[in-house]
């Protein structure tokens, strides 16, 4: 990934740099794993001093966002790890297979039998078993609301996924009490320190998101001389757009992206062939003329990650909760 500031901007430097980094890890410029240049190297790049750099990697390490290993650097952490990962790996699950498969074969069963009884078991226990609350923290509502209906299409019958945003946590003392009793919570890395400060010690995991199908097509679809005006409301968002519209149209030569707070946008919007705005910023369409095309840059979870990371997280949670509940109800 290519890292730059903008030394125009009112933002300081080093929470440029912090907001950038934040939202490579959301949108899935920087993977986990990815290690980042070293303080100094970092410093070099963006001709600041170390001890900027070396600032925001604390303020990372602090969110959880990145780690370090001494001697080797400093790291992109894995969602997975914040929260504890599942306690059964595959190994473990075929062992419990096999000691079921010797006892099927000993009591005589058939495979067929035997996986006919696995079924209906699992269907009862999948009707014993309490649902989880999970809560989409997010900057507007009806992205929001999006989100966790794409989420809950992952999730299928474990959990029931409720979405709501930071500015409505921080301003109605109810709904943070009706979310702090959600078995987990979801948001954005960027947004994570936030939402933590919210709710101290709460389970709390920030995933990642992908352009969506529709925002590729879309952009895939621009003619090659289309005048494109890309349009983002958080500072930090507008290189990471930058870098979306150059992979999915590589095709188009003039485009400009701006940030929605920039002085010329109205001028830049009536000589536009097409309006590309992130999300949160619809209103900018009401400005188009006829025969001006628009879209939205719109995420959506990454599916992928919500079955790696988040369903085994919930199941564990799930096991533990109905194997305390069956002892209790031994007792």
């Amino acid at each position: 990934m290519e890292f730059h500031l903008d030394r125009d901007s009112s933002i300081p430097l080093g929470a440029q740099l912090r907001g950038m980094i934040e939202y490579a890890i959301t949108f899935g410029a920087l993977k986990p794993g990815e290690q980042l240049p070293s303080v100094r190297e970092m410093a070099d790049i963006l001709g600041v001093a170390p001890m900027t750099v070396a600032q925001v990697y604390r303020e990372l390490k602090a969110a959880e966002l990145v780690y370090s290993k001494p001697g080797a650097g400093t790291f992109i952490a894995d969602a997975s790890m914040l929260v504890g990962s599942s306690g059964l790996n595959l190994d473990e699950l075929h062992q419990h297979l096999d000691a079921l498969i010797n006892c099927g074969i000993l009591l005589g069963f058939s495979a067929t039998d035997l996986g006919a009884l696995v079924s209906n078991r699992f269907s009862e226990r999948q009707r014993q078993l309490k649902k989880k609350t999970v809560f989409l923290i997010g900057n507007f509502i009806d992205s929001a609301r999006d989100y966790a209906h794409c989420i809950a299409e992952t999730l299928g019958e474990i959990a029931v996924v409720e979405a709501t945003t930071l500015t409505d946590l921080r301003n109605d003392e109810l709904l943070r009490q009706h979310v702090s009793s959600a078995d987990l919570l979801l948001t954005f890395a960027h947004r994570r320190r936030e939402v933590s400060q919210l709710f101290p010690g709460q389970a709390l995991m920030n995933i990642s998101f992908i352009p969506s199908e529709t925002t590729r097509r879309s952009l895939a679809s621009l003619e090659p001389l289309t005048r494109t005006l890309v349009v983002s409301i958080f500072p930090e968002f507008t290189s990471l757009m930058t870098h979306g519209v150059a992979r999915f149209a590589p095709h188009v030569t003039q485009v400009t992206v701006v940030h929605r707070d920039d002085p010329q946008l109205g001028e830049l919007l009536k000589e536009t062939d097409a309006l590309v705005y992130a999300t949160g910023a619809q209103d900018l369409t009401a400005q188009l003329s006829e025969g001006q095309i628009s879209f939205e840059y719109r995420h959506v979870p990454d599916a992928g990650e919500i079955q790696r990371v988040v369903v085994p997280l919930l199941q564990k949670e799930i096991l533990h909760a109905s194997n305390t509940g069956d002892r209790n109800e031994n007792q």
